[in-house]
């Protein structure tokens, strides 16, 4: 869970309600066996985050970089 998820909703498509089954039963003490359709719900899950990671640095480097494109300093240019 991140943060911000406390104090806006989480957009639609992060959570699917009728996939989570996060609560163990008492009775299964195997590991669960990942099937190909929960990895590559992972990987797409993984690309969303890099890209709104990149997105953020992206906007944090505007901010805080140096203005008017100047080389003197700052962070460099993404």
């Amino acid at each position: 869970m991140f943060l911000r998820e406390f104090y806006q909703p989480a957009p639609d498509g992060w959570q699917s309600v009728q996939d989570d089954h996060s609560q163990p039963k008492w009775g299964e003490a195997r590991k669960t066996k990942l099937t190909l359709a929960m990895i590559d719900k992972i990987r797409q899950m993984n690309e969303v985050q890099a890209f709104e990671r990149a997105k953020d640095l992206k906007n944090i480097r505007k901010q805080y970089g140096t203005p008017g494109g100047e080389s003197a300093g700052g962070l460099p240019p993404l």
